[in-house]
């Protein structure tokens, strides 16, 4: 399979060798005035429904990209038209360290920045001391449930997290107290606490948008010339 280009001027579907076979994936450059970042964005649990095209990955996506940051989302091994099975949160991180590679490799000048979803937030998280991003954004992660928080090792990078109170399916509170309960961090997280907010964000997605682009704005990078970097 040939590798692919980041697209200069609009969004486009891709497909990219992975590890378990082809990874199905949109890349999109930054709206309007670009910045030397490009982030990885990555969907929710594949065997509930979650997939790229998951609105509060497409939401954040679009924040991101308002901010002048170009984004790739893309759908985990066994989703879409990504190929392999679903493997808990190991191969999907493999899966991650390949779209990251490709990133790296068309945009050697940009800072690589991570975010993710619920499962995604997981995976995006478990893969970060080892891909070693410029910024982390993680939304709702799944602390307190089938995955081990407790072994992610974190880079010492900037780190947004942003959590819904009212949320159904991610214990808050566990999120709040896996926070509270690390240790060692040289820059701690801004949490972003989000009241009467539901797991996917029903009726507040406007508000995730404008707590991610205020969240990230004191850590873009200046602006560059032209949007393709």
């Amino acid at each position: 399979m040939k590798t692919p280009r980041f697209p200069a001027d609009a969004a486009e579907t891709l497909s990219l060798p992975g590890p378990a076979g082809a990874i199905e994936l949109i890349a999109e450059p930054a709206d309007g005035s670009a910045r030397r970042a490009t982030a990885i964005i990555c969907h929710p649990l594949p065997t509930e429904g979650g997939t790229m095209h998951n609105k509060v990955v497409t939401m954040a996506a679009r924040a991101l990209r308002e901010s002048g940051i170009g984004t790739v989302r893309f759908n985990f091994r066994g989703t879409g038209a990504s190929e392999g099975v679903f493997d808990e949160g190991r191969g999907e991180q493999d899966d991650l360290r390949a779209v990251a590679a490709w990133v790296r490799q068309q945009r050697p000048a940009h800072s690589l920045w991570l975010a993710g979803f619920s499962f995604g937030a997981y995976v995006s998280l478990a893969a970060a001391a080892e891909l070693q991003p410029g910024m982390l954004v993680s939304i709702a992660p799944p602390a307190g449930r089938n995955w081990d928080f407790d072994a992610i090792d974190l880079p010492d990078c900037p780190w947004l997290v942003i959590q819904g109170d009212a949320d159904e399916v991610v214990d808050p509170e566990a999120v709040y107290a896996w926070l509270d309960g690390l240790e060692g961090l040289r820059t701690a997280p801004e949490v972003v606490r989000m009241p009467d907010t539901s797991h996917f964000f029903h009726r507040r997605l406007m508000d995730l948008r404008g707590a991610i682009k205020n969240g990230i704005r004191p850590y873009l990078p200046a602006e560059i010339a032209t949007a393709n970097g």
